[in-house]
């Protein structure tokens, strides 16, 4: 039939689900109950016939010919070369601001859009085009915040691979001295040090994959927007609305940043490693107390094969881990404390800066702090102990060469005493609440923590270290 004969003489729209009155015509079902509403008497709009079902009938005969002739004109409207208004094959001039979409001057004036308020179709296009360019800007800028977290993470994954290779080097050489004893704990660290290795590359591959499959959603959703933005304006705007839901429901991700522990535990590989092995042996070794751990150290910062001594020195291609020290020339020791008593020697000397003691697990490694450290330094020829920039008290020993630090956690003490000179330095005082890490900091002579020889120690030595409280 013709587009009259299918069109609801209410709505003049094509049929929507027609239903049949008694006197035989048919209306949309919505128009009929809209011409309906508060009414008492139900009545033909038409013929004004009565009295009339409450729930007239389907017309599915007339619903079968208005679908035909709606996927009829369909296929036309699609290849004309504009696109035309679904329902009335005319131009889309318009935009309706209720419903969002384009319409043609016919759909303006249906009772579909009573009410409504429209829009000159170029007007809407450039309003909402604005629109989409201002949600599409902080995702591009999060493309290069990504891009540049990708770059850090490939950096950490080859440090990753380099610090596993030197530590296996190292290692060797370590078992070179006892290889007759050593070939079945040799083989078990490699072990070990390879798992970790590989779980960490695993868990750095898994995080770069995760943002290379972000990188590739982003892309998409940037590539495919931006298209939609270079197309006519009514077919931009015929999309824009699905444009707009998939840029709002791609979420903004923040800035990616790393768990602690990401690097090689190079300290749990390296640390005490003769004696332990002493341990299984049965045989007279050294054992340094306090093991350095590399992946704290300031970037000039130069540390031992043996991690046991530290050099300033140039600044070194590291990465920004979260465990590294930034603001000061430090670096911690791999195990902090937080109960017990805890002795360790340092070797020091008369030159340039250097300062040493514990700090709270909490100190700030990237930025100044203010507090949370407790240590004995040496600058401008003079020794002093501080607790803060302000809070310092000058010493009156001279030419200090090896410093044992005593950590009585539990009895709230830190002790500094002269090796040499078998003297007290200085004891702080103070009830330690955090965790504590060994620190040594130095701007220019080297710093080292040496071995204890075990041994018993004489009764007049051990009186000294361990005085009656």
């Amino acid at each position: 039939g013709s587009e009259n004969d299918l069109s609801c003489p209410v709505c003049h729209d094509i049929f929507k689900d027609p239903v049949i009155l008694s006197c035989s015509h048919s209306f949309c079902k919505d128009c009929l109950q809209l011409c309906w509403r508060d009414k008492q008497i139900k009545s033909c709009p038409i013929c004004k016939t009565i009295p009339l079902l409450n729930d007239p009938p389907r017309n599915l005969a007339l619903k079968n010919l208005c679908e035909a002739f709606l996927l009829q004109r369909d296929k036309k409207a699609s290849a004309a070369s504009e696109p035309l208004c679904s329902l009335h094959h005319e131009k889309l001039k318009l935009f309706c601001l209720d419903h969002q979409q384009p319409v043609c001057v016919v759909c303006r004036d249906s009772i579909a859009h009573k009410n409504h308020s429209f829009r000159p179709i170029d007007e809407a296009s450039d309003g909402h085009r604005k629109e989409l360019k201002e949600l599409l800007a902080p995702l591009k800028l999060l493309k290069i915040i990504t891009e540049y977290t990708k770059g850090e993470f490939d950096q950490i994954a080859e440090t990753i691979k380099v610090q596993a290779q030197q530590t296996e080097e190292q290692i060797h050489e370590e078992f070179k001295k006892l290889r007759l004893f050593l070939q079945k704990e040799e083989n078990a660290r490699i072990t070990a040090l390879r798992t970790e290795e590989k779980q960490k590359s695993q868990r750095m591959k898994e995080k770069t994959e995760d943002l290379n499959r972000k990188m590739e959603t982003l892309s998409e959703t940037i590539r495919a927007t931006e298209e939609q933005l270079r197309a006519e304006d009514v077919v931009f705007l015929q999309s824009y609305k699905a444009a707009i839901n998939r840029v709002k429901q791609l979420p903004l991700m923040g800035a990616t940043h790393l768990d602690s522990g990401v690097l090689i535990d190079v300290a749990k590989h390296l640390g005490n490693l003769t004696y332990n092995i002493w341990n299984k042996m049965k045989k007279m070794v050294s054992n340094t107390p306090v093991i350095l751990d590399p992946n704290t150290a300031h970037p000039q910062l130069i540390m031992s094969d043996d991690l046991t001594s530290v050099t300033f020195g140039g600044r070194q291609k590291v990465p920004d881990n979260p465990e590294r020290c930034h603001y000061f020339k430090v670096v911690l020791g791999s195990e902090g404390f937080d109960s017990g008593t805890h002795i360790w020697d340092v070797e020091v000397g008369e030159e340039g800066f250097w300062a040493f003691g514990v700090v709270n697990e909490s100190f700030e490694r990237k930025v100044e702090a203010l507090s949370g450290f407790w240590q004995l330094c040496f600058q401008d020829e003079k020794y002093r102990v501080q607790t803060t920039p302000d809070t310092y008290k000058f010493l009156s020993v001279k030419k200090l060469q090896r410093v044992r630090v005593q950590l009585e956690y539990d009895r709230g003490k830190l002790s500094f005493y002269d090796l040499d000179a078998n003297t007290l330095i200085h004891t702080f005082k103070h009830n330690f609440t955090e965790k504590l890490f060994p620190f040594v900091e130095t701007e220019k002579k080297p710093l080292k923590i040496l071995p204890v020889i075990l041994k018993i120690f004489s009764a007049s030595l051990h009186a000294f270290l361990c005085p009656a409280s």
